[in-house]
């Protein structure tokens, strides 16, 4: 970047949100730039939310946080590590889910750019950030270690989904998740239907399976490949909408929203089509393409 002569400045967040607010303020007064997030999927999520509602804003990702699922959504990832990554590059209008939710605080709104996980997966995103600050544990060893562990304990949901307005779940399942990228946990290929510039939601519902089930599972799931398996469609339902309401009927639920979790109560999700530029760096002129 010193050797291009870009006009730059490096700002490092204080608190969470931070990075939003400042984001915001910025576009405000000195109108759009070209954010780089250094971090992972929450960093990324912070950042865009401040940028949306100014047009010609972008966003690229230096992916240094523990999932860094947004950025496999593209082909060329690892040139964030080369010398002239931004030398050439282009900029894909993504889309993003607009979500309402009720907490113990009020009214939460917001946009989350890659996915949104209940039941299972979420449980071991909660317990994957407590043990990544264990000394020796890696964020993929503390991510292995969050799945066993959950498959032990087998701690789902009780909701009721509606999509589109017609109800598709009620009662107890694994997991949901309700995507706008592919993937989750560092890698996970959870929902292989999802695209982040198709202008849909893609949510899964994952049916409340025994302990030998899953593990005969999770490797297909982890892959993607899952949806090729005979009789899946009877465990795990995909499909894709513009807006999905979730309840916990046991009054309260854990939303994971792009890593970052909270306690939530009614929520509903919005598809928000070309909602933000997203940088992608390459070597030459050619345009990248979607995985």
């Amino acid at each position: 970047i010193k050797r291009m002569s870009i006009d730059k400045e490096i700002y490092i967040t204080k608190a969470v949100s931070d990075a939003t607010v400042y984001v915001r303020n910025y576009c405000k007064m000195y109108g759009a730039a070209r954010f780089i997030a250094c971090g992972g999927d929450g960093t990324f999520n912070e950042v865009s939310n401040g940028m949306i509602g100014f047009d010609e804003a972008e966003i690229g990702i230096i992916p240094i946080g523990t999932g860094n699922d947004f950025y496999r959504n593209f082909e060329n990832n690892d040139l964030y590590y080369t010398d002239d990554c931004y030398k050439y590059g282009k900029k894909v209008k993504c889309d993003a889910i607009k979500y309402t939710t009720e907490t113990e605080k009020g009214i939460l709104t917001g946009y989350c750019a890659n996915m949104f996980n209940i039941g299972f997966d979420c449980n071991v995103a909660d317990l994957t950030a407590r043990m990544k600050k264990k000394p020796f544990i890696s964020g993929t060893m503390a991510y292995l270690i969050s799945v066993l562990f959950m498959l032990v304990t087998k701690r789902g949901a009780n909701l009721k989904i509606n999509i589109d307005g017609k109800t598709r779940h009620t009662g107890k399942l694994l997991l949901t998740s309700i995507a706008n990228g592919c993937y989750c946990g560092g890698g996970v290929k959870s929902n292989p239907l999802a695209s982040v510039c198709d202008g849909k939601i893609n949510i899964n519902i994952v049916k409340n399976v025994s302990r030998l089930k899953f593990l005969y599972l999770f490797p297909y799931y982890m892959k993607g490949s899952y949806l090729k398996l005979k009789g899946i469609d009877k465990i795990i339902s995909s499909e894709k909408g513009n807006l999905i309401s979730v309840v916990p009927i046991d009054g309260n639920m854990r939303l994971c929203i792009d890593g970052e979790i909270t306690d939530a109560g009614k929520t509903e999700f919005e598809i928000c089509p070309s909602t933000f530029n997203y940088f992608i760096p390459c070597l030459t002129e050619k345009v990248i393409q979607l995985k």
